[in-house]
């Protein structure tokens, strides 16, 4: 009689364990870690002139159709900045150390990429026109903001943020020179803007929007005399500000696709 009962109880013990074995061998694996998905926004820039928004580009005679003046650019470079993308939750992501010198010689430095964005959905983007006041006076910087880029001044700590050259025979020299740069009281001419997509826009590492901002050259004569009262501005002031704020406050974002 015991050694039927212990034979029953061995053949008990085995089926539990093989019982929970089992249930081991069934029960789903523990999940991994979440692996953050990143994608990019690229920025391109769209040139145009004047009230009609004819197509703009260097090297090519244009007729102010406020001033009068005949303008030839040779020159067209700008900064823009401190890209913030708007979520869908309406937080914000920041992109760190976002700086660009936007050139219009070529289309490829007329053009940008912000990369590893977070996977998600976005409505709107922040982003600034010129330097921020920190990186103004952060003395020798990489990229874009490197001393060498000839967009510093040598003589006055600060940043050019938008440099306009070229020739005009409306000029008393035949040619003008705008150097625009402040970042402190009330020469300062950054300017930080704000636009809504209209739509919600996806990210991800296999989805990549384009922001088109359209830029109006014409627009620092806005409310700024011609060429013949002001043909070169190499410093901070009230003038600079005044081309500087509506150059900026006419760049809009035209397109998200």
């Amino acid at each position: 009689m015991k050694t039927t009962l212990s034979k029953y109880s061995l053949i008990l013990a085995a089926t539990a364990i093989l019982g929970l074995d089992s249930c081991k061998r069934d029960k789903d694996p523990e999940p991994g870690p979440v692996v953050p998905v990143y994608g990019a926004v690229n920025g391109k820039i769209n040139y145009v002139f004047g009230a009609d928004m004819v197509p703009w580009q260097l090297n090519k005679l244009y007729v102010h159709p406020k001033t009068g003046d005949s303008l030839t650019f040779t020159n067209f470079r700008f900064f823009i900045s401190n890209f913030k993308l708007k979520k869908a939750d309406g937080t914000w992501w920041t992109q760190p150390e976002s700086y660009y010198l936007i050139d219009a010689k070529t289309a490829a430095e007329s053009s940008f990429s912000i990369p590893n964005v977070p996977e998600g959905e976005y409505t709107a983007v922040e982003y600034t026109m010129g330097i921020d006041s920190l990186h103004n006076v952060s003395g020798a910087q990489t990229g874009a903001l490197t001393l060498s880029s000839g967009m510093f001044w040598d003589w006055n700590s600060g940043y050019i943020m938008l440099k306009a050259e070229g020739d005009s025979p409306n000029s008393p020299t035949g040619k003008f020179a705008l150097h625009l740069g402040g970042f402190s009281g009330t020469n300062n001419i950054v300017t930080v803007r704000t636009a809504e997509f209209g739509k919600t826009v996806k990210v991800t590492n296999g989805t990549t929007p384009t922001m088109t901002f359209t830029v109006n050259p014409a627009k620092l004569w806005h409310s700024s005399p011609g060429l013949a009262t002001v043909s070169v501005i190499h410093m901070p002031g009230a003038e600079a500000v005044t081309m500087a704020k509506d150059f900026y406050n006419n760049v809009t974002l035209s397109s998200v696709q």
